[in-house]
């Protein structure tokens, strides 16, 4: 018998996936998050922006309307992105009554729509405002998840405050929720075939392709952003080597573990030469297999940036290929 993931891990599927068709609207977006439960994942993590017109603060006919659907197939939600817009204008910041009267309407949406929990990045709601959202949690029977992602390693000065913070809270409804984008051992082929395609100098694509580790990769990247020499038809993808693709090891999470809820399993593309789709799954499978852990893993695929594959067939690859690299050797 093939080794399985244990019962307590519940594999999903993001929305995020599926986000140029939404927005390209040939059909309604409640459509094709529906059809996503009847024949992708049964659990879908939801990005209510682009599902909910009314969002930030969604309408409950538009939250029952998807409920029901859902329902209907047997489908349900697991986590809704949220978000915290700090700021009413370029000058003014909301003050934290505001800030939480703009997130309220959100998380009661997600308990409307049968949600276990809801998403912030990492650090953005501070200790005043978790300790304000609190009892709201308990109230609705919800988890709020803080995301790390990219270069967000686990030791880094940019996000301690932000995991000591929910670590003195001792609270399970506020955790964390870790993006596999974190865990790159190399880059994926697709993108760097497009920064090939759009000018990047075959010296610092050979580079990236061999070295994306080595610190002085990120040196030579940020020499050449810095001397304004990036073709501006991939100046926004070539971001992402600063902030979405990341460098840690699964072995790097142990220490934060005991605060991790959730994870993202990011991907770009499906070619797993050398093993960088399926390597990392499978190090992070052994970690937590050995660790007890008990969540939610979500495909979720970053690469329609750059490609237009079907995203349907895409997540259903992916997730079978995560499921087979994540289950616990024997």
């Amino acid at each position: 018998m093939a080794p399985v993931i244990p019962r307590s891990w519940r594999l999903c599927a993001s929305s995020f996936n599926w986000a140029p068709e939404i927005i390209a609207a040939r059909h309604p977006a409640a459509d094709i998050v529906t059809r996503i439960a009847a024949s992708v994942a049964k659990t879908v993590e939801l990005e209510p922006g682009l599902v909910w017109r009314s969002f930030p603060a969604p309408k409950d006919c538009e939250v029952d309307h998807l409920r029901e659907r859902l329902a209907a197939k047997d489908g349900r939600v697991s986590i809704v992105g949220a978000s915290l817009d700090d700021f009413t204008s370029p000058t003014r910041r909301r003050s934290l009554e505001e800030r939480l009267d703009f997130l309220v309407p959100q998380l009661q949406a997600a308990d409307r729509v049968g949600a276990m929990g809801v998403r912030l990045p990492i650090g953005q709601a501070g200790p005043e405002l978790l300790a304000l959202v609190q009892p709201l949690l308990r109230d609705l029977d919800l988890v709020l998840y803080e995301e790390i992602q990219g270069q967000q390693a686990p030791d880094s000065a940019a996000i301690a405050p932000a995991l000591d913070a929910i670590a003195a809270l001792g609270d399970e409804r506020v955790r964390v929720l870790v993006d596999i984008s974190m865990l790159m051992p190399a880059l994926p082929v697709t993108y760097l075939e497009e920064l090939r395609r759009g000018g990047i100098a075959p010296d610092l694509l050979k580079r990236l392709e061999e070295d994306w580790r080595d610190p002085a990769t990120t040196a030579a990247v940020l020499d050449l952003l810095r001397a304004g020499k990036v073709p501006p038809q991939v100046h926004t993808l070539f971001m992402n080597l600063l902030i979405r693709f990341g460098r840690s090891d699964a072995r790097d999470l142990e220490g934060i573990l005991p605060l991790v809820g959730a994870f993202h399993l990011k991907f770009w593309d499906l070619d797993d030469d050398g093993g960088r789709v399926s390597q990392p799954l499978r190090d992070l499978g052994s970690l937590l297999a050995s660790r007890g852990f008990t969540g939610t893993l979500t495909s979720e695929w970053g690469g329609h940036e750059w490609l237009r594959d079907d995203p349907t067939e895409m997540t259903r690859q992916h997730l079978a290929l995560a499921e087979k690299a994540l289950a616990p050797a024997d």
